[in-house]
């Protein structure tokens, strides 16, 4: 293909269209044909940017796009660029990515390791170079891995690991000044904050998860980046939802909605969540208008919108939650069965390399056994939520749900051996097999 004469940030850019391929779908077929799997579409946007000048990639860059590779070679940097360019583009800085890297997968593949959190910030300091533009691709690759993890590791653990490397970003901001990569850097460290309300509501810390959000909207301002703000909404509207609060939920998912252009994934995750608290709050019309809306927003997602992890929205037959909305307004058939879709299409894998069960698989089964409940199927029922705490990490919301299947199941089933058989099941996951305090005290006082 014969290139035009662009600088190679610009370039590569231009290629990857004509190419027809998403940043997303190069990134993965770049990991296909060298044999790895540590290249992101974020490292593309880098690229991209101007930011980082891909030298170890262009071979394959040339063999993908169908261009010389002398061509990317000479290309040069935008001059803009070239004048703030803080990415790593000798030799050492592309061993130093590769490291990183590295470092992430196996941090991933030993999630249980003593004194993770000490180890993320002795890489960091190792890895990282003197410029604030390596700080923050750094901190770019953290927050993809803990955007994944966090749905499927223990919330305690990587609370602390986040708790350690926002500490040590909000030092490099302190000497940052007002120097150019300041407004990423602020973001990433909001995004770090947003990370750690998300865990602090998996464990419950509702306080905690509050001031995170809080924080998290700070840097949002600061960095004028509008769709953070949105997400620590989110969190704030699911912990409303979750607390019994479906009109509180509402009105926050339906605030933040409102200033977010449709087409991005947080616009449809808010419009799904004013969909489940107007179920939850019983007015059939609203939810379905939501629902409406939700659809809208999913159909006008980009093909490359993330489906794993915090920062995501499953591409499903139905817009997220419609299950759990279902249930609400009494449609168990319609419930099970949409609860049956998300499991067999979203949950293919139930547990991860660790061999655990992501926590949207386990509350995916628990509104399935409450739809089953509610349409008399008690086997099915107890099916169900027994799989949905077989993990050994129930978070804050899973046992929500959990409670509320017990309470159901006791209620409409009171003498059945199944029952109590849930039941025991139940006060073990949380965490009072012997008659002690349970680990979900509020919850448990909210429930009686």
């Amino acid at each position: 293909m014969e290139a035009p004469d662009l600088p190679l940030p610009d370039l590569l850019k231009h290629l990857r269209e004509m190419a027809g391929l998403t940043q997303q779908q190069l990134a993965d077929e770049l990991c296909a044909i060298t044999g790895t799997f540590t290249l992101t579409r974020h490292e593309i946007g880098r690229w991209e940017q101007g930011r980082v000048r891909p030298r170890a990639w262009l071979p394959s860059l040339a063999d993908l796009l169908k261009v010389d590779l002398e061509t990317l070679r000479r290309a040069p940097n935008r001059k803009a660029a070239a004048a703030s360019y803080t990415g790593p583009s000798d030799d050492k800085g592309q061993v130093n990515q590769v490291l990183r890297r590295t470092f992430l997968q196996k941090t991933g593949a030993a999630a249980a390791a003593l004194h993770r959190d000490s180890c993320v910030i002795q890489a960091l300091d190792a890895i990282t170079h003197d410029y604030l533009g390596s700080v923050v691709d750094n901190l770019g690759e953290l927050i993809d891995h803990y955007a994944l993890a966090i749905c499927a590791l223990p919330a305690e653990a990587v609370y602390d690991e986040l708790l350690h490397i926002r500490s040590y970003a909000s030092r490099h901001l302190d000497r940052a000044g007002y120097a150019s990569p300041r407004a990423e850097l602020v973001l990433a460290i909001g995004r770090l904050s947003h990370l750690l309300a998300v865990a602090a509501c998996d464990m419950g810390q509702h306080a905690a998860a509050r001031l995170w959000c809080s924080d998290a909207r700070r840097c949002s301002r600061e960095a004028a980046h509008p769709e953070l703000a949105a997400w620590a909404a989110l969190t704030q509207a699911m912990i409303a939802w979750y607390q019994g609060q479906p009109r509180q939920s509402a009105m926050l998912a339906a605030q933040a909605r409102k200033s977010i252009p449709l087409g991005t994934a947080i616009h449809a995750k808010l419009a799904s969540q004013e969909m489940r608290a107007a179920a939850m709050a019983g007015d059939v019309e609203s939810m379905t208008r939501a629902r409406q809306h939700a659809g809208r927003a999913i159909a006008a997602l980009p093909g490359d919108v993330p489906v794993t992890g915090v920062y995501s929205v499953n591409l499903a037959e139905d817009p997220p939650y419609t299950a759990t909305s279902l249930l609400f307004v009494g449609r168990y058939g319609e419930a099970v069965a949409a609860a049956d879709r998300v499991i067999s299409t979203v949950h293919r894998s139930a547990a991860n390399q660790h061999g655990e069960q992501p926590s949207g698989y386990a509350r995916s089964l628990l509104i399935l056994g409450l739809a089953q409940a509610g349409l008399g199927r008690l086997d099915e029922a107890v099916n169900a939520g027994c799989r949905a705490l077989a993990g050994s990490r129930p978070t804050w919301p899973t046992m929500v749900l959990a409670g509320k299947l017990d309470k159901t199941l006791t209620h409409d089933f009171p003498h059945a051996r199944l029952t109590g058989d849930y039941h025991v099941r139940y006060l073990e996951a949380a965490g009072y097999p012997t008659g002690q305090p349970s680990r979900f005290a509020e919850h448990d006082e909210e429930r009686r």
